[in-house]
């Protein structure tokens, strides 16, 4: 359980913009300071205080694996709440379905699968896509706590979130602009229409948005074939 939790800091580290925001991210979710994490890293207080301030360049893999293994090592010594919290073994009501690419997908190669339409006016960075989570929407906003939204991104937060039963896609957009994790792609299945500001959101983030008819059934088979890389 810790190794997948391990992989997922690491991760997030690794491929976010602002790596220091992410490391410190992660030490306030593990309730430690930064003396305690350089306590366990076996370094000065600067080191810690530097990466989060980004005076220190992303840090290298080495690091990043220290880093881990002190918090990891730390949530041991206080029970293991943040392991248990992130890693509880069981799949959210509101996850219809969700895997991962080991290979990743073209972002084209991934919309033409769902016969989507990106509605985002801005051209964004062409994207590689490592997994997929479909969400039911509704279920989402009634049932959906800050921790749990961390579930959503499986193990890379290079992803596509599916939402299903959008009305208008405004929630959805809001929610992922209010989190410091940004997907790769989101895609809204048979929306009764986008409101512009969802739109204006994902232009904002450098999100494709994109639309489809496609059935949810139809996708999860669409997904399952572009996995096996068909």
């Amino acid at each position: 359980m810790s190794d997948e939790l391990r992989e997922k800091i690491a991760g997030e580290i690794v491929l976010a913009a602002e790596p220091g925001k992410t490391i410190r991210k992660w030490r306030e979710e593990f309730g430690v300071s930064q003396y305690q994490l350089a306590d366990a890293m076996g370094v000065s207080h600067s080191v810690v205080s530097d990466y989060e301030s980004g005076r220190r360049k992303s840090p290298g893999a080495q690091v990043i694996c220290r880093m881990v293994d002190a918090f990891i090592t730390l949530d041991d010594a206080n029970g293991g709440a943040v392991q248990n919290k992130y890693m509880p073994g069981r799949r959210l009501d509101c996850i219809i379905a969700m895997d991962e690419f080991s290979e990743g997908v073209d972002e084209g190669v991934f919309i033409r699968a769902i016969q989507g339409t990106n509605i985002n006016p801005v051209k964004t960075p062409k994207k590689r896509i490592y997994g997929y989570t479909v969400v039911d929407s509704l279920k989402a906003i009634l049932s959906l706590s800050s921790q749990d939204y961390m579930k959503i991104y499986g193990w890379s937060i290079e992803r596509a979130l599916i939402f299903t039963d959008v009305h208008y896609g405004r929630s959805p957009m809001v929610a992922i602009r209010a989190h410091p994790l940004t997907p790769a792609m989101v895609v809204y299945l048979k929306p009764d229409r986008t409101d512009p500001l969802a739109i204006k959101l994902a232009e904002k983030e450098g999100i494709p948005l994109v639309t489809t008819e496609m059935a949810v059934d139809r996708l999860v088979d669409r997904m399952n074939a572009l996995k096996e890389g068909k």
